[in-house]
C-alpha cells in the first residue's frame, strides 16, 4: 500500500519538521507540498526532504490564494504520477493519528467497496509560549464537554476525509469532502483522528492573521455567506492583526492559571500528551507504535464522536434558516411580486370559458 500526503504550507517553520516526521515514522510514503512563497526557512526544511526524494514540492509565487484548485492538483497527482492508493490532504498543523496500527495497516482494513473514510478533529488549546517547541508545551486539548460549536470558533467540531486515489478526485475547501470520484462514503466510524494545533504562539497568531486572513476576509466579510469551519475565525485574526492585537488575543485565549484549573476539574480541556510522546519517540529513532484502544476508550470516543452530528444539525438548521431569509427576500422584490400578479392573472383566464 502506497500513502501520499498532500500539504498546504506557508511560514510554517515552527511545526513543519514535526510535520513530516511523525507522518513518515506513521507510514506516509510521500508528501506532495505546495508551498505559497514562505520566507521563514520553511523552503529549506522541505528542499532538504525534497532531496531525500520523500517530498515533492510545487512552488506558488507571491500572490492569490488557491486552496481547492492547488490540493486538488496535488490530490489528481498522487494518483496520476506516485502511484497512491490513499490520499491524505491535510494542513500542516494536523497530525493524522491512526486509532491501533499505523495508517498502512488501518487505511488497509477498510473494505474494499469505501473510498471515503472520515476523520475525527481534536483540538489542541494554546498555552503559554515559554521557549519550547509547540508539542511540548501543548498538552491539552478541548473535550467533548467544552462548548465549542461557535461559528467563530477556531475549534469547532468537524470532520475530514481520506480517499482512494482517483485522477479526477474534486478537493473542496478545508479537505472536508471529495467529490468527482464516484466512491462510496463510509459512515459512523472514525479510524483516523486528526490532532489539531491552530494556534501555537503569538507571533504565529500573527502571521497566520496577516497571511491567510486577508484572504478569506473578502469572501467571508458579508454576514450573508454561510462559511466554513475556522473561516470566519480568519477573517478576525487578520484583523486583530491589522490592529496590532495578535498578542492580546492570544493571551486571551491562553487564560489565567486559575481558568486553566478550573477548566482541567470541569472536564473542559482534558490532557492528552500523545503526539508529545510520539515524536519523543521518532527523535530517539525508535519505531512508533499505535496501541489499540481498549473498550473504555473506544467508548469515549464514541461520546466524543456525537458532538460531530450535533454540529451537523446545527450547521444544517443554520444554512436552511440562511435559505429561507433568502427565499423571503427574493420574494418580497417588486419583480417578482408582478410576476406572481401576472402568472396568477394567466392562470384565472386560463379557467374563464
Amino acid at each position: 500500500m502506497r500513502i501520499v500526503m498532500t500539504l498546504l504550507a506557508r511560514d510554517e517553520r515552527d511545526i513543519v519538521e514535526q510535520h513530516l516526521a511523525f507522518h513518515f515514522a506513521a507510514g506516509v510514503d510521500l508528501v506532495l507540498v505546495t508551498d505559497h512563497a514562505s520566507g521563514d526557512g520553511t523552503q529549506d526544511v522541505l528542499a532538504r526532504h525534497d532531496r531525500d526524494g520523500r517530498v515533492r514540492v510545487i512552488r506558488e509565487p507571491e500572490g492569490p490564494f488557491k486552496q481547492r484548485e492547488w490540493v486538488t492538483r496535488m490530490a489528481r497527482l498522487a494518483a496520476t504520477e506516485h502511484g497512491a492508493d490513499w490520499v491524505i490532504n491535510g494542513d500542516v498543523d494536523e497530525f493524522w493519528w491512526p486509532r491501533g496500527g499505523s495508517l498502512p495497516e488501518v487505511l488497509g482494513s477498510i473494505p474494499r467497496r469505501y473510498g471515503l473514510v472520515q476523520s475525527f478533529v481534536r483540538h489542541f488549546v494554546p498555552v503559554r509560549d515559554d521557549g519550547r517547541s509547540f508539542e511540548e508545551r501543548m498538552t491539552l486539548r478541548l473535550a467533548s464537554r467544552a462548548p465549542i460549536n461557535d461559528p467563530r470558533s477556531p475549534w469547532r467540531p468537524f470532520r475530514k476525509v481520506v480517499h482512494r486515489a482517483h485522477p479526477n478526485a474534486e478537493v473542496v475547501e478545508g479537505s472536508h469532502s471529495v467529490g468527482g470520484t464516484g466512491f462510496v462514503p463510509m459512515r459512523g466510524w472514525y479510524p483516523l483522528e486528526v490532532l489539531h494545533f491552530p494556534i501555537r504562539t503569538a507571533a504565529q497568531l500573527e502571521r497566520k492573521g496577516a497571511l491567510w486572513g486577508s484572504a478569506v476576509e473578502k469572501f467571508y466579510a458579508s454576514e450573508e455567506v454561510v462559511a466554513g469551519p475556522g473561516a470566519a475565525y480568519h477573517a478576525l485574526a487578520f484583523r486583530d492583526s491589522e490592529r496590532g492585537r495578535s498578542a492580546t488575543v492570544f493571551d486571551e485565549l491562553v487564560g489565567t492559571e486559575v481558568e486553566l484549573e478550573r477548566a482541567l476539574s470541569e472536564g473542559l480541556v482534558v490532557e492528552d500528551t500523545r503526539l508529545r510522546d510520539a515524536l519523543r519517540t521518532v527523535a530517539s529513532d525508535q519505531p512508533l507504535e499505535f496501541h489499540r484502544p481498549t473498550a473504555a476508550e473506544d467508548a469515549a470516543f464514541a461520546v466524543d464522536a456525537a458532538v460531530l452530528g450535533e454540529a451537523d444539525l446545527v450547521r444544517v438548521r443554520r444554512r436552511l434558516d440562511e435559505l429561507g431569509r433568502r427565499v423571503a427576500e427574493l420574494e418580497a422584490r417588486p419583480a417578482n411580486r408582478l410576476e406572481r400578479r401576472l402568472r396568477a392573472l394567466a392562470n384565472r383566464v386560463r379557467r374563464e370559458p
